[in-house]
């Protein structure tokens, strides 16, 4: 993958995890498939609930 490739997948990640994890803003936005904006979509709500998990997690005394 090509570094200007990737700075494109990251900017999509970016929006959905800051703006609006929502496949059709993402599909219209950055004009992608909505198959794609879906996957996006999903791997924000993934960071954002393995963020919250880790937030819950117990710290050991």
């Amino acid at each position: 993958m090509n570094p200007i490739e990737r700075i494109r997948q990251d900017r999509i990640l970016y929006e959905a995890l800051t703006a609006r994890p929502d496949p059709l803003h993402l599909s219209l936005v950055f004009g992608i498939s909505h198959n794609a904006a879906t996957r996006y979509a999903a791997a924000a709500a993934e960071h954002l609930l393995s963020d919250e998990l880790e937030q819950r997690k117990p710290v050991d005394p």
